[in-house]
């Protein structure tokens, strides 16, 4: 992103203000009608790509260049015209909201502003968003001109270009103003207001303060502290790149000053941060979306995804624990401990949370419920001296939250022509014929199938569009498996998001790297590592909905213990520690034993727990003996070898 100044910086921010008024008024007082309110959203949003984000590497970074100024304002002519048009209007071709879609002629002046729609979104995403998706959408289009020549199931029927620009520019239902659109520019756009007002407010400080207090004392005291803050943090955030930068400037450092390796403490940030767009209350924007394609309320969505939050985060928890042991690491230096009144002198600052959640309880929409939590961040902050808000604050966070709209914005509208190159073409059906063919009747290869496809979507491109597009494709062919529809969903958004933790490209990894300075494929693989409880979580979904909280009492919690324990063991296996260092021999059955314990469906759960738990009691007690305190003495070794290392790093660096 650009850092303007001067009176581009001033006019940037005007418009990102008035992007935020905008949604914040129709949040509290009604949204236009669909068509008129995408079309603001993006009249406001996309010419903010060309002035904030540089074309290349050799740019202007602190000014738009005279190309940028062309596109900006060639960006507002098509969304003013599908706004001035959607319902008639003296200068208009048509009457949008009415058209028999395929049947009534596309005129000269939609086509020109069809193609200048679709030639901008595919530049913003290519700039603002990631090249990945701008080539993913780009190859879309492409292919919508040469299906008729294309072999086997690639093969349609010739699509005349009036009718690809059509769908891409004039449906309501598809396309650039399509309904995936409509979610960004309402429910979604207000949570990213709301997430802007809360960090602005200092409540990230509030949660990496009561982090320390929670676990900085306990060994590898800095690791479980960011674990701590990134999910509590997480929760009001939705999105894994903020949430890196928010808490791992603090976090990374302190660990890697206590003794973690460069590599192990980004993993450790990575994956903390990828996990708060699993928690509730306020999940990724991908939940919002969830909610709108499905049909079932937030609400819901939100309290089916708190075990598998947990046990990601969990696990995480776990890994470090064991990794701090291992190496012999203490806890955070008593001094750097926050006392508990310094702690909850902030507490007020979360009073807007629980607006929010108060009036979701009560039964608002998401969408009202967020627009009286942001009203309440500022008399909130007024509540104590230091945390006060004036108006150049509240100006500040608004521009904030038009800013950061951008990037979701236009991910949702290049996956809404995605999604269209994906049906008008029938490629959906094409690839749910494949996968039933290479699965057969097996769920499990279906979804593995299918993981594979989301991850490799997801890799570098951001976790909402990854999630539309995967559960255009995915989700449909579970159902088919009978899985239902919430847990088929959640399936593939665990995995949209979990891509952001995979290799070779891992953007969460890469933003900790760049503060650990470390090899970002390094981290990346710690991060898998951590996060591979969002991995078996996200299978236990298909065969199970207890931990979706939609079961009896006594099978949510048989199987929320399951799978505590099996990651207990899993992690045990990938970090070679329990009580003591694990030698390779034991190693390596308990990662197949924790899956088993997760996964094994045909084995009672009240079974699978009995068993696990037998292994993890005999684990504890059989290193009480001698060949525990000899491991311990490995470890000491593997404390000195930890230290020569360290020393190494700090005189290179």
């Amino acid at each position: 992103m650009r850092e303007l100044k001067g009176p581009v910086f001033w006019l940037a921010a005007a418009v990102a203000v008035a992007a935020s008024v905008f949604h914040l008024w129709t949040g509290g007082f009604g949204f236009f009608e669909p068509r008129e309110q995408r079309s603001i959203h993006l009249l406001l949003l996309l010419p903010l790509a060309f002035i904030l984000y540089p074309a290349t590497e050799r740019s202007p970074k602190d000014r738009p260049s005279l190309v940028d100024w062309l596109l900006s304002f060639l960006a507002v002519l098509p969304s003013f015209y599908s706004f001035t048009c959607a319902n008639g209007g003296p200068y208009c071709s048509s009457i949008i909201n009415l058209r028999f879609e395929t049947v009534d002629p596309v005129s000269t002046v939609e086509l020109v502003f069809g193609v200048i729609a679709i030639v901008l979104v595919v530049e913003a995403l290519r700039r603002a968003v990631t090249p990945v998706l701008a080539g993913l959408v780009a190859t879309g289009i492409l292919y919508l001109f040469v299906t008729e020549y294309m072999p086997g199931i690639l093969h349609f029927r010739d699509i005349p270009a009036t009718q690809i620009i059509e769908t891409m520019y004039l449906f309501n239902s598809n396309g650039i103003y399509g309904s995936i659109t409509g979610i960004s520019a309402t429910m979604v756009a207000m949570f990213i207001i709301f997430g802007a007002f809360i960090e602005g407010s200092g409540v990230g400080m509030f949660f990496h303060n009561l982090g320390m207090k929670v676990a900085g004392r306990q060994a590898g005291g800095p690791a479980k502290v960011e674990v701590v803050s990134s999910a509590m943090f997480g929760t009001i955030s939705g999105s894994s790149v903020a949430n890196v930068f928010a808490t791992g400037s603090f976090t990374i450092p302190a660990m890697i000053k206590l003794g973690y390796r460069r590599q192990f403490a980004a993993g450790v940030e990575a994956a903390s941060s990828v996990g708060g767009q699993i928690m509730p209350p306020v999940m990724g924007a991908g939940a919002f979306i969830m909610a709108e394609i499905t049909n079932i309320p937030y609400q819901t969505i939100a309290l089916a995804a708190i075990a598998g939050s947990l046990l990601y985060f969990f696990m995480i928890l776990v890994s470090v624990h064991f990794e701090a042991r291992r190496l012999r690491l203490t806890g955070c230096d008593p001094s750097e401990i926050p006392t508990w009144a310094f702690v909850l002198r902030d507490a007020h600052l979360l009073v807007p949370v629980f607006v929010m959640i108060g009036a979701m309880a009560w039964g608002y929409s998401p969408t009202f419920a967020a627009f009286w939590g942001i009203m309440a961040v500022w008399p909130a902050s007024w509540l104590r001296p230091h945390t006060r808000l004036y108006p150049t604050d509240i100006m500040r966070m608004l521009a904030n939250g038009g800013r950061n709209m951008v990037v979701v914005a236009l991910a949702c509208a290049g996956a809404g022509i995605f999604v269209a190159c994906l049906t008008v073409t029938g490629m959906v059906i094409s690839f749910s014929t494949i996968v039933t063919g290479l699965a057969g009747n097996n769920l499990y290869i279906a979804g593995i199938l299918i993981a594979i496809t989301v991850l490799i979507l997801g890799m570098g491109v951001p976790t909402t569009a990854a999630y539309i597009i995967g559960a255009a494709i995915g989700a449909p062919i579970l159902q088919q498996f009978g899985v239902p529809v919430l847990a088929a969903h959640m399936f593939v958004f665990y995995f949209s998001i979990l891509a952001d933790a995979t290799p070779p490209v891992s953007v969460a990894s890469y933003a900790a790297a760049s503060i650990a300075r470390c090899s970002p494929m390094a981290a990346g693989v710690v991060a898998f590592r951590l996060a591979i409880a969002g991995f078996v979580v996200g299978f236990s979904y298909l065969h199970s909905s207890a931990l979706l909280l939609q079961d009896t009492w006594p099978e949510i919690i048989g199987e929320f213990l399951a799978n505590a324990l099996g990651l207990t063991l899993l992690a045990a296996g990938f970090f070679g520690f329990f009580r003591a260092p694990l030698p390779m021999l034991v190693r390596l059955p308990l990662i197949p034993l924790g899956i088993m314990a997760t996964l094994f469906d045909p084995i009672p759960v009240w079974w699978r727990v009995a068993i696990v738990a037998s292994v993890c009691l005999a684990l504890y007690l059989a290193q009480k003996g001698a060949a525990g305190r000899e491991d311990v003495v490995l470890a000491d070794e593997a404390v000195q070898r930890n230290q020569a290392r360290l020393a190494r790093e700090t005189s290179s660096s």
